[in-house]
């Protein structure tokens, strides 16, 4: 594991380098059929490469867009299912040593077919569920009304009718079945299978193109990989947003005997069906990697002094990677004792390790905040699942894509050195941090609920003392535990029909009515009918404005991070000493990974968690899923734990910029011209970082899924 020894093969950059040296022999009788086996080769290789980059994108974007629907489906925590999303990052971290290690000592093209193989099989694992549980009970008192015939009516608050046995039987059957109530188990090992999976693909795929392709070709293929990437999560947004409208059970369901709609908090849309369409996208990439040769014939210029480390780091895919041209074996107690001296030295490097923290509060934030951010839009906004998805992919991605590209090229326009990339990326961060704060004052008010967030006579109520019965409903034998909610004429909410005191219902499905709710003749400033209907009453029409506040804050705030993304990724190997490059980007991701993708979607579901006030009723008398949220307490718990974790980050950042001013500005008492760092900055360097300047929206693009 010795990333700073040098390749000192010159001749033989890759493990190929003999089947190379044959096909250079034969391919010298015949010239044209050579460039010609290897110009078509290195395309199809490309195109591959480019559909798996689409595949593994699209399936993550789809495991963000679900979240909320397996959180209702399976009765879990916020949390609980940040730890399934989680868990993709901890299979990648199980295997990415090995892979970068012994996968480019394999048939690198066959390893891949291997990673989207159980790619696919990660995904047919999550949606396997579905299959087994059986179908989807939602909690309702109104199982009775939709059932009947037309001409029936029942009465909500009659003694004569046992809701809460209804509510029993409904309980009594989800224990019999209990294991069911496990089966996100499932989803979580997909989840872990598809990090797996898509291990290989940026380490191998980017090697493969470096090694065969022309020099200067290389960072417009990279280029064209991550553009093509862009496009996943944007058609896994959209794809999330149509999934999300249909009911889960579709098919098997009579619509009719549905009384919810997608705006509904207990709604669950068929979340399966994006992960079968996920896991069929990596199915199919992974057929072209099967018949694709373990080398190609190399380009008529050699490059004698190439190897596939210089890409590989601009991606960050390199991971304490051996140098494979070298002769002697060495020892794995020197490997292990090199090793650790080369990570004493890049941790002890002051300039590296203060932009690692600044880096892990950034991202711990960002993840936290991307995890969640449909929800938010749920609860704060009462946007239905399927729209909050498809504003995601349609007004979020585009500007952070233009971004991450119009970054890279004002870098390389302005020739920025390592003092200038550093100046820009922390005003444009901080731009965003600023502009991200307005999010506090756009907020929308509570949902006006009796006896949770306002009295039965509509006066505001302290937050968590709510209390759900009332004189106008003493005479009902209602279920506390059960959320049906119902709208009044009044426009406030009531938990249940019988918690409102109605007596008559009239129609079925979704468009039951209920008549006379004693409840509604309370608040003293209504004298209109007693009727109400079921689901939520919605937000006001303020609310709706301030949702466009919020898109458009989005829009800015997104585009001015990734204008900052590029030039803030280079900094990473411009601040340690070339032989440590690759250890230091490797490193870098394992940090990123495992102390801000695994843990920051569990602890800011934990703290959301906090601000619920309904928990729906699952079975064996277990809470599920959250139906109520104060809207409130989630703003300023959501938005404030992103604040406070990226707030510090910046006064790091100073530290870190005065650490590179001094280190860099007055290197061998001269000043700085033209982005030129040093006299130890050579023209070689320079071209490598022109190179690597399409590679960086990797790191974005990762983090946006």
């Amino acid at each position: 594991m010795t990333v700073e020894t040098k390749p000192s093969s010159v001749s033989d950059p890759n493990q190929e380098a003999e089947p190379d040296q044959l096909s250079d022999d034969e391919g010298n009788k015949n010239p044209s059929a050579k460039k010609t086996s290897s110009c078509t080769g290195l395309k199809v290789f490309l195109a591959a490469l480019s559909f798996s980059y689409f595949s593994k994108a699209l399936s993550g974007t789809i495991m963000k867009s679900s979240i909320t629907q397996i959180e209702r489906r399976f009765g879990l925590t916020s949390s609980t299912a940040g730890f399934v999303d989680g868990s993709f990052e901890m299979g990648n971290l199980l295997v990415i040593a090995f892979v970068s290690y012994f996968g480019a000592k394999l048939h690198r093209p066959r390893v891949i077919a291997v990673g989207c193989f159980t790619m696919a099989l990660g995904c047919f694992l999550s949606a396997m569920p579905h299959f087994f549980m059986g179908y989807y009970k939602y909690e309702t008192t109104s199982h009775a009304a939709a059932s009947a015939n037309l001409t029936s009516s029942i009465n909500p608050c009659s003694p004569h009718q046992d809701v809460n046995g209804t509510v029993l039987e409904v309980s009594q059957s989800g224990c019999e079945k209990e294991p069911s109530s496990y089966m996100w188990i499932y989803i979580l090992l997909g989840n872990m299978l598809r990090g797996i999976g898509e291990t290989p693909i940026t380490p191998l795929g980017i090697s493969y193109l470096d090694d065969f392709a022309r020099e200067e070709n290389v960072p417009v293929y990279v280029a064209c990989l991550h553009t093509i990437a862009m496009m996943g999560p944007m058609f896994g947004f959209l794809l999330g947003s149509l999934c999300a409208k249909l009911y889960v059970d579709i098919g098997f369901v009579d619509p009719g005997s549905i009384t919810i709609t997608p705006q509904d908090s207990r709604w669950v849309g068929a979340w399966w069906l994006g992960f079968l369409i996920g896991g069929a996208t990596s199915f199919l990439s992974a057929i072209p990697f099967c018949f694709l040769p373990r080398s190609l014939e190399k380009p008529e210029e050699a490059r004698k002094d190439k190897t596939s480390h210089g890409l590989l780091e601009s991606t960050g895919a390199v991971r304490n990677k051996l140098s494979p041209g070298k002769t002697k074996p060495r020892k794995w107690s020197l490997m292990l004792k090199d090793f650790c001296n080369s990570l004493k030295k890049v941790l002890g490097n002051r300039m590296y390790f203060t932009f690692l923290c600044c880096s892990l509060l950034q991202f711990s934030g960002f993840i936290g905040f991307l995890t969640y951010k449909p929800k938010y839009m749920e609860q704060q906004y009462g946007q239905s699942t399927s729209k909050s998805n498809f504003l995601i992919g349609m007004t979020s991605l585009p500007p952070v894509g233009l971004g991450i590209f119009l970054g890279g090229l004002i870098m390389k326009k302005y020739k920025m050195g390592i003092i200038g990339a550093t100046k820009f990326s922390f005003i444009m961060s901080f731009l965003s941090y600023a502009i991200s704060l307005l999010h506090f004052f756009v907020g929308c008010d509570n949902y006006v609920v009796a006896g949770m967030t306002v009295s039965y006579e509509g006066n505001p109520l302290p937050y968590h003392n709510n209390s759900l019965f009332s004189a106008c409903n003493s005479h009902c034998q209602c279920a506390s535990n059960t959320w049906d909610p119902v709208c009044g004429a009044n426009g406030i909410t009531y938990v249940s029909a019988c918690l409102a005191g109605c007596t008559t219902s009239t129609g079925h499905g979704k468009n039951t009515v209920f008549h006379n709710c004693r409840c509604l003749e309370i608040k003293s400033s209504w004298s209109g009918n007693t009727s109400a209907t079921l689901g939520q009453c919605p937000k006001s029409d303020d609310c709706s404005l301030k949702f466009i506040y919020y898109t458009v804050i989005q829009v800015i705030g997104g585009f001015c991070y990734a204008l900052g993304a590029t030039p803030s990724y280079m900094l990473i190997f411009r601040c340690v000493q070339p032989e440590f490059k690759a250890l230091a980007v490797g490193l870098y991701t394992l940090v990123m990974r495992m102390l801000a993708g695994i843990p920051a979607p569990v602890y800011f579901g934990a703290a959301i968690d906090r601000t619920c006030l309904k928990w729906g009723s699952s079975s064996c008398g277990k809470h599920g899923a959250c139906r109520l949220y104060d809207s409130n307490a989630h703003r300023y718990v959501f938005l404030g734990l992103g604040a406070i974790l990226r707030g510090p980050s910046y006064l790091v950042g100073i530290f870190f910029y005065t650490l590179i001013k001094k280190n860099f500005q007055n290197k061998n008492s001269r000043p700085l011209e033209n982005g030129q760092e040093d006299a130890a900055m050579n023209k070689e360097d320079n071209c490598k970082i022109k190179e690597r300047l399409p590679g960086p929206s990797a790191a974005e693009n990762e983090s946006s899924i």
